[in-house]
């Protein structure tokens, strides 16, 4: 396999994207948090998911939901609790 050598560009073109995003994801932060309510959209982003996937945790209930006038609305910190809830500890075998 051939090596790859980075160059100085190549560094500070990683920095500009590096900084791009995390002054994008600031961006979605207010007040320190994350909005209080989110969209659809902002949902399926932030989750990495498919709008048909998104349905789904709304019908099993695993993700409670607002809907006002047509739109969808959902708590962060409902968000936040359905990801802690369905967190897998799985035990590797090694001891401390």
């Amino acid at each position: 396999m051939p090596a790859t050598i980075l160059t100085t560009d190549d560094l500070r073109e990683f920095k500009r994207q590096l900084f791009k995003e995390l002054r994008e994801l600031m961006k979605k932060r207010e007040g320190g948090t994350l909005k209080k309510y989110l969209k659809s959209s902002e949902v399926m982003e932030l989750l990495q998911i498919s709008p048909g996937t998104l349905q789904q945790l709304r019908l099993n209930g695993t993700l409670p939901f607002v809907k006002i006038k047509g739109l969808l609305y959902y708590e962060a910190a409902d968000i936040q609790k359905a990801m802690d809830a369905h967190r897998i500890h799985r035990n590797t075998g090694f001891s401390k």
